[in-house]
């Protein structure tokens, strides 16, 4: 690690540390309720709860704390990020798989949904899993390394 990582942060550093994170919910706030697109409302509504994790950091915005400790709890949001989004995705499968009719054979739509890979062989589910391996992963490492 350089000694970048270790020193502490200046007041100038700390008070962009916290414009970004407000910076970060407000712009959220605009995409979500912007007319426009509903593409930049299914950003927003993504980045409402990024920010909301992202807000855990505004403790740390001070002068004087190393910016090794910012970028660990960052970690840790964005692992926390990732988990909640899997358990989401597995609760949404489940709730469709117990209280919703199953897809019509006979329909259009019923043969498409019954064609559909299941929830757990999406490539997005497994790079999600993956993220949040490997965010572990370099959580636990740069901690041993500390030691």
């Amino acid at each position: 690690m350089s000694n970048d990582m270790h020193r502490g942060m200046s007041p100038k550093e700390a008070l962009r540390l916290e414009f970004f994170i407000i910076g970060l919910g407000l712009l959220a706030l605009v995409l979500i309720f912007q007319p426009f697109s509903l593409t930049l409302f299914a950003i927003g509504s993504g980045l409402v709860v990024l920010a909301g994790l992202v807000n855990n950091l505004l403790p740390l915005a001070q002068p004087g704390v190393q910016i090794r400790a910012v970028v660990v709890v960052a970690l840790v949001v964005a692992m926390i990020f990732c988990i909640v989004l899997l358990v989401s995705i597995s609760a949404a499968h489940l709730y469709g798989v117990f209280f919703l009719k199953p897809p019509d054979p006979n329909t259009v739509a019923g043969k498409a949904m019954l064609a559909a890979k299941p929830f757990y062989m999406q490539t997005f589910v497994w790079g999600l899993a993956v993220v949040a391996a490997a965010l572990a992963a370099l959580i636990t490492y740069m901690n041993r390394v500390r030691s």
